[in-house]
Order: C-alpha cells, then sequence, then structure tokens
C-alpha cells in the first residue's frame, strides 16, 4: 500500500508512520524540510519537501497515493490562523488528491473531539451527535471535517481522537515533570470526567480507518473505553512515576486570568500557546466523553492501553528519552 502522510513530523504523525511501517506500506510524508523529517528516517520513508499552503507540491507529493492519512493542523492561535491551516490547508490538499490521485482509496482525515464539544458528565456522545466546538480550534476542526465530507466522490474516513498522551509527546510532558516534583494542579476540583486514548493504540485505529471497506464514509471516535477524572488521571501519572502528588485544585476563577495572561505573553513574543484565555472554556467543561462501539465495530479495534498502562509506558518512555530527570 503507498501511503501518503501530512503531519508525519508531529507526535501522533510519527506514530501512524511506525505503524504504516510495521505494516510494509510504502510512505511519503509531507515535510518543510528533509531536516525536520530526519527523526523519521529509520522507517524508510520518503520526504516530499512542501506544506499544505504550497499546491503544487502537494498534488505532487500526493500523486499515485493509495491512501492519504491528513494528521497536519495548527492546535492554537488566532482564529484566521486556524481556519487557514486546519480549514483551508485541508481543501488544498482536497484539490491536490482530485488532481494527482483519482485512484485513491481512502483520505483519512484525523480531526478532534474538540470539533465536536463536551458531554454532560456521564454521557458518551456517538458520531452523530451535534456538533458544538466551544474554541476557535474546534470549530476550525470542524470546518475541515465539512471540507471532507463536502468533496464529491471522495472515498473518505474521520477519525476523532480526544486528548492523546505517550511516547514523543510534549504536552502532558508538563504534567508529568509537575508531577514528578509532587505536585498536581488540576482545573476546578479535578472531577472533569475525560475519555483519552495513548498514541500507540491510536495509530493503529487510524491506520485501520484507511484499510477497512466498512469504514467508508464513515467518523469514529478513537479512545480508550474507560472514564478517568482530571484528578485520577493526576493520580494515575504520579503511580507511573513512583510519586504520590497534592493535588491542588485550582478554581476558574484563579486559572482564567493566569492561562489568559499565559496566552497574551506568548502572543507578543509572536508564538501560540494552547494555554489561552478561548482554551478555558474546554479546561473548564464539566465532561469529554466519547462511544467508540462503532470503532469497535467496524474497525475490530479496540485500544490496548488503559490509564495506568499508558502512563507507564509513557513515564518510562519519557525517562529513557532523558526528557524527565
Amino acid at each position: 500500500m503507498r501511503a501518503f502522510v501530512t503531519g508525519a513530523t508531529g507526535f501522533v504523525g510519527r506514530h501512524v508512520v511506525e505503524a504504516l511501517a510495521r505494516r510494509g506500506d510504502t510512505v511519503t510524508v509531507l515535510a518543510r524540510s528533509a531536516q525536520r523529517a530526519a527523526p523519521l528516517a529509520p522507517f524508510g520513508v520518503r520526504v516530499a519537501p512542501g506544506s499544505l499552503e504550497d499546491e503544487a507540491a502537494l498534488a505532487e507529493a500526493v500523486r499515485d497515493a493509495d491512501v492519504v492519512y491528513h494528521l497536519a493542523g495548527l492546535t492554537a492561535g488566532t482564529e484566521a490562523a486556524l481556519q487557514a491551516v486546519n480549514a483551508e490547508g485541508t481543501r488544498r490538499l482536497l484539490v491536490a488528491v482530485g488532481t494527482a490521485a483519482p485512484a485513491l482509496r481512502r483520505f483519512v482525515l484525523v480531526s478532534s473531539q474538540a470539533a465536536l464539544g463536551p458531554s454532560r458528565p456521564g454521557e458518551r456522545l456517538t458520531e452523530d451527535a451535534p456538533s458544538r466546538p466551544l474554541t476557535a480550534y474546534g470549530r476550525s476542526k470542524l470546518a475541515g471535517e465539512e471540507a471532507v465530507r463536502a468533496a464529491t466522490g471522495l472515498p473518505w474516513t474521520i477519525v476523532r481522537p480526544p486528548a492523546v498522551y505517550g511516547p514523543h509527546d510534549r504536552e502532558f510532558l508538563k504534567m508529568f515533570a509537575l508531577i514528578r516534583h509532587g505536585v498536581a494542579p488540576v482545573f476546578g476540583a479535578g472531577a472533569q470526567q475525560l475519555s483519552l486514548v495513548c498514541a500507540p493504540d491510536l495509530a493503529e485505529a487510524i491506520v485501520r480507518a484507511g484499510t477497512t471497506d466498512a469504514a467508508r464514509g464513515r467518523t469514529y471516535h478513537l479512545a480508550h473505553p474507560e472514564v478517568v477524572t482530571t484528578r485520577a488521571l493526576a493520580l494515575a501519572i504520579g503511580a507511573a512515576l513512583g510519586r504520590r502528588p497534592v493535588v491542588i485544585p485550582v478554581p476558574g476563577a484563579v486559572a482564567t486570568p493566569i492561562v489568559s495572561a499565559i496566552g497574551a505573553l506568548a502572543a507578543a513574543r509572536g508564538k501560540a500557546s494552547v494555554l489561552n484565555r478561548d482554551k478555558m472554556a474546554e479546561f473548564l467543561a464539566p465532561a469529554w466523553l466519547l462511544d467508540v462501539a462503532a470503532a469497535e465495530r467496524d474497525l475490530g479495534w479496540r485500544a490496548a492501553l488503559d490509564v495506568a498502562e499508558g502512563t507507564r509506558l509513557t513515564a518510562a518512555w519519557y525517562r529513557q528519552a532523558g526528557w524527565l530527570a
């Protein structure tokens, strides 16, 4: 199988490339430079230079692909910047596919739970639940989904993961580092309910979404089936690190100005941070729960790693890589 992957130099993308290489697929990755793609060399990938802004490079890169796995995206920034990458970038890729890969077997868009929005506590949302994104990021991912669904004749599949953790991730690393030092700040009282998924499990599901006939024209939620609160997650990370952290509740009234200041400071420096005022709506929502029955049924997939096992795997990798002291 000839696979083309965008976002391959990112956290989840690397795991997808690894899963494709294990299958024996021929993998081409889109990258702004060969240097950025250098860590993928052990997987035997071909590097196609370019970006989602370069229509000609996209058409050349995707030529004759059997399956496209579209993971590239922006996670933080202004509404305009997020729409430019997550929505317009997806539309450019779809045009390239229509031009250069007319025999494409599947286009897999890796979206986000943020495109769907939060749930009520104890309620697992199915794929046909109304989408009510809370943030600019969620709205941009939903716009990308809509572009894919509107593409005439496209054999598409959309997957929506929740928060993802695992080896190579730098976002959850911040939480691991704090807990390694014995403290675990949590928004609110730590009662927010979450669906989560560990990256190796997610990568396996994404590959199945691109290779399973029943997945054509479907949207899937990909998460491990257990529900975990933010407090329980902090304690699980602590157990993986051999620590019993002090869980520190941070009320929304206290967290909002702090997070807003972090986002404003990052913006003043010309950078974007996932810690910003807009994201507080997501951080303070009571629950983010997904129903994964459809993926289990159609893809024959069930997450192998629960939170305890996944956090142990992640902690071990961080230590081996020298990311945790």
